[in-house]
């Protein structure tokens, strides 16, 4: 008996050690740098975001955070090489909507799960919008229905990759206007934007941050955002249900995850400072200028959103029958 006391007595205490050991861990968390991953390759609103973010957020945990793009496969890089990371706070992912609530609906490769990983917090939202190169003869977005219905496939737009938001916006355009397109697909939204700019491709759909410079410089055309309100940083734009098309409504978010079991102490920490970044005046300013909105959601808001948002478009992906490779 004194024997069984002994090691029940001795596993309690290092039960007790061990929990002492990890509370002091995420006590002093972080204290060497972290790595943001960005599942696409840069220039677009997810690599504009994680960029945005970092150099704040560094400063206020008082670390270093070093943003590396692993675009390609529709997240599911990025996705398996942060699934694969220690739980232990050192390696997040900023993670775009469209990678995490559809690609798991038309993947046929996806190397993850939902459970893989868990909600940090949300930091931008943003409507896709319908930008077209700007030497197309086309002013306007019943010029652009027009032009495609009098030319049925000769207009084509670039998405950032098969079943990606940019293609599920465009396919969900075509079935409510009644409209044939042909699809383009890259490895990312900067890729995209880089051929539209170059008159390779002739529309796309997107997010506005990687677009404002080029609308601005009389190089690409906006003709309607996909949101139920126009955007402060193009009032003249209007919405899609303004003319006339309500259903064709698509908003994206990007927000930072992490791998499954880290522990709550982090997840909290890292939450509650990118609430101060993403609340402060300068980081909403930034992102309205961008197009987009600040957007700061906790854990339990963000996963209740990402749940929401997995049914939602498993609709819209199931009704435009698309599939990924």
């Amino acid at each position: 008996m004194k024997h069984k006391a002994y090691v029940v007595l001795h596993l309690l205490f290092l039960g007790l050690v061990g929990a002492n050991i990890v509370s002091a861990q995420t006590d002093a968390y972080p204290v060497r740098p972290i790595t943001m991953i960005v599942p696409t390759a840069p220039g677009g609103t997810t690599d504009i975001s994680a960029r945005m973010l970092a150099t704040p957020l560094g400063s206020a945990l008082g670390q270093t955070i070093v943003v590396e793009n692993k675009g390609g496969g529709n997240g599911n890089i990025a996705a398996a090489q942060v699934k694969r990371a220690p739980a232990d706070g050192y390696m997040i992912m900023m993670q775009y909507s469209g990678y995490h609530v559809i690609t798991p609906h038309v993947s046929k490769q996806q190397q993850w799960e939902q459970k893989d990983f868990q909600a940090v917090a949300n930091v931008i939202s943003a409507p896709q919008i319908i930008v077209i190169r700007a030497d197309l003869p086309i002013k306007n977005f019943k010029e652009l229905i027009a032009y495609a219905k009098a030319n049925p496939g000769k207009l084509n737009y670039a998405s950032s990759g098969n079943g990606s938001l940019q293609h599920v916006t465009g396919a969900m355009l075509e079935q409510q206007a009644g409209i044939k397109m042909t699809h383009i697909p890259y490895k990312g939204t900067g890729p995209a934007l880089q051929d539209l700019l170059a008159g390779q491709v002739d529309i796309t759909f997107g997010t506005a941050p990687p677009f404002m410079q080029h609308v601005a410089s009389g190089r690409l055309r906006v003709l309607a955002v996909t949101g139920k309100t126009r955007l402060p940083s193009l009032p003249d734009v209007p919405t899609t249900a303004e003319v006339g098309y309500p259903k064709v409504d698509a908003t994206s978010w990007f927000g930072v995850f992490a791998p499954a079991g880290v522990p709550k102490p982090i997840i909290d920490k890292l939450s509650a400072e990118i609430a101060k970044v993403v609340q402060s005046p300068a980081f909403r300013q930034r992102a309205i200028d961008l197009g987009a909105s600040a957007d700061y959601e906790n854990p339990k808001q963000f996963t209740d959103h990402v749940a929401n948002e997995l049914v939602s478009w498993a609709n819209v992906v199931k009704a435009a029958k698309i599939e990924a490779e």
